[in-house]
């Protein structure tokens, strides 16, 4: 999804390559194909396109993703839905 962007340099993904062993679930369940096999490991191919949802780091066997869920722009764009964009704010405003 190279198209769809939140903000540039803003995720808090990160991956730990050592800690891979390329069982492929983080590319599966990530809805915006952040993750791609190379190399029997993962790596992060895609770092803005990261919307913080958490699945990748939820299913990943040796917890060699991190990611803080809500923190990011996803969590904004969730609250200009319940809140309207007035009361909005990223980085980590209760929900």
């Amino acid at each position: 999804m190279d198209d769809f962007r939140y903000l540039s340099g803003v995720t808090t993904l990160q991956l730990e390559p050592e800690a891979c062993v390329g069982c492929g679930m983080c590319e599966n369940v990530c809805p915006h194909g952040v993750f791609i096999l190379e190399g029997k490991k993962a790596v992060i191919r895609d770092l803005d396109g990261c919307m913080e949802c958490g699945a990748c780091a939820l299913n990943c066997p040796t917890d060699a993703i991190r990611v803080t869920p809500g923190v990011g722009c996803a969590s904004y764009i969730i609250q200009t839905w319940i809140k309207g964009r007035e009361a909005a704010a990223c980085g980590g405003a209760d929900t």
